[in-house]
């Protein structure tokens, strides 16, 4: 593993691919601010997911799982190009015009570029985030084939927006319906990730699919349908008032919503049966003993929209939401389901991050090795019960806004450091084997531990021009 400017750096890949007969394809679905226990497999009571706890039953549960950082796009960038969010291309949600977020370069190395060099058919359906349409993070331009669904993340908090991405072509969606009515996006996306796996059985070369669905994410609605139908009146409810015309109309604000509650639920639901779908069309085109299938989320609950994270106790036992670098922020649920190769009804607590997916990809695609520059290890040995699995030392975890934030995992110890670009910045020690709610703060009763977790922090952050900076380093415009 490379640190330094070196594992910035986003060369071509160098390694060339292995072509073993039946390479596995790959699904991955990614949901959007799904808490720790937001699945009834990791501890959900207020509703269920059998879909999602079957693909638990049928494979590896991971619970010691982390997501790149704690907000969408760096964890994103964190998954993708396999690094931590302190060398990764995108360390923010930073909107840029007309629509999009902060693009990846043009030389970024993803691993939708390293899959489709090794024969992979390529497809992402879902939120984008890393680049406006022709930029140089266009999907198509990292090594998606093909892309369907909303490029901007702020313009995918409306699930009835008034227009999707088909690649670069801009799809209008019918606004004459009352907010609610009509074509609702998941659904839509949801239908052509399924047209995807038709094209792939057809071609029958490999592939892998990205499914990183808006679902849960902020706004809280979901069609009127059986599941909506089912929990209405099952769970006390405050309605939340939201933005439902003017400019931020479906250009990022949420809708208002009487029954936020049973909403969310029903969305939770409603990507559970999404899974069941998935898995079942695999099976239909006699794909699915040959697929990886992999489910997580790209960081902690939200506290937006209406959404209720502590009445469905979607951070689980951990500390902290969406943006906080506790656990509860970053810690994520994963699952892996692989016909034949990773046992049934296994579980983890193995210690594994999205920047350790990359080098994953690369060894089922047949790579021999992982590569220059990434952060991450592969963890197929693991999926398959081999022996020779490598393990971090340490994780980080850094977060650009409300201050600056960062975090170390090192064994049973993790060091947050907060406020960072303030006068008064703060640094808390916990023992997560003792204290894994993060509630007692040693950081004066072990400076020796915190002496060496700060030095990691120090190491491990690379500063990146295009985004504010953590530690008051001068950078040159």
């Amino acid at each position: 593993m490379l640190t330094g400017a070196a594992a910035l750096a986003a060369g071509s890949c160098t390694q060339q691919a292995q072509t073993p007969a039946q390479r596995p394809n790959v699904v991955f679905i990614l949901a959007d601010d799904l808490g720790w226990g937001d699945l009834s497999c990791y501890g959900q009571q207020r509703f269920q997911t059998p879909n999602i706890d079957a693909l638990a039953s049928r494979g590896m549960r991971f619970t010691q799982c982390y997501s790149g950082t704690t907000v969408s796009a760096p964890s994103r960038s964190c998954l993708i190009t396999g690094t931590h969010s302190g060398h990764t291309a995108i360390r923010g949600n930073m909107e840029l015009a007309p629509e999009g977020q902060f693009p990846l370069p043009a030389d970024a190395r993803t691993f939708f570029k390293d899959l489709k060099e090794a024969g992979y058919m390529t497809g992402a359906f879902g939120k984008w985030g890393l680049g406006f349409v022709g930029t140089t993070g266009d999907p198509n331009k990292q090594g998606v084939d093909t892309f369907y669904g909303y490029n901007c993340q702020l313009l995918a908090h409306s699930y009835y927006p008034d227009h999707l991405w088909d690649n670069e072509k801009r799809v209008e969606l019918d606004t004459d319906m009352p907010y609610g009515q009509g074509d609702y996006a998941p659904d839509l996306i949801h239908s052509k990730a399924l047209e995807f796996l038709d094209q792939a059985a057809a071609g029958g070369e490999p592939f892998f699919l990205w499914y990183p669905t808006t679902i849960p994410h902020a706004e809280l609605i979901v069609p009127e349908d059986d599941l909506i139908k089912g929990l209405r009146g099952k769970y006390p409810e405050a309605p939340y008032k939201g933005i439902d015309d003017g400019p931020h109309f479906r250009k990022g604000g949420y809708c208002s919503q009487d029954t936020p509650h049973a909403a969310f639920a029903a969305m939770v639901m409603r990507l559970d049966r999404y899974v069941g779908e998935i898995v079942q069309h695999l099976k239909d085109l006699g794909l699915y003993d040959n697929t990886v299938i992999i489910f997580s989320s790209d960081n902690g609950p939200h506290k937006e929209g209406g959404a209720d994270p502590d009445f469905f106790d979607s951070n689980g036992p951990w500390r902290g939401y969406k943006r906080d670098v506790y656990e509860g922020g970053v810690r994520v649920p994963m699952i892996v389901s692989w016909e034949g190769h990773v046992k049934p009804g296994t579980e983890t607590d193995f210690m594994c991050t999205f920047w350790d997916l990359m080098p994953t990809f690369r060894e089922i695609a047949g790579y021999k090795a992982d590569g220059e520059g990434l952060d991450g290890f592969s963890i197929l040995p693991l999926l398959e019960g081999r022996k020779g699995q490598q393990e971090h030392e340490s994780l980080y975890f850094e977060f650009q806004e409300l201050g600056g934030r960062q975090a170390v995992r090192k064994g049973d110890w993790k060091l947050i450091h907060l406020n960072i670009r303030t006068d008064n910045p703060v640094y808390e020690l916990y023992n997560l084997a003792e204290d894994p709610g993060e509630t007692n703060d040693l950081s004066a009763v072990h400076p020796d531990i915190l002496a060496d977790l700060q030095a990691i922090m120090v190491e491990s952050h690379i500063p990146n021009p295009a985004f504010p900076v953590l530690k008051g380093e001068k950078v040159e415009n």
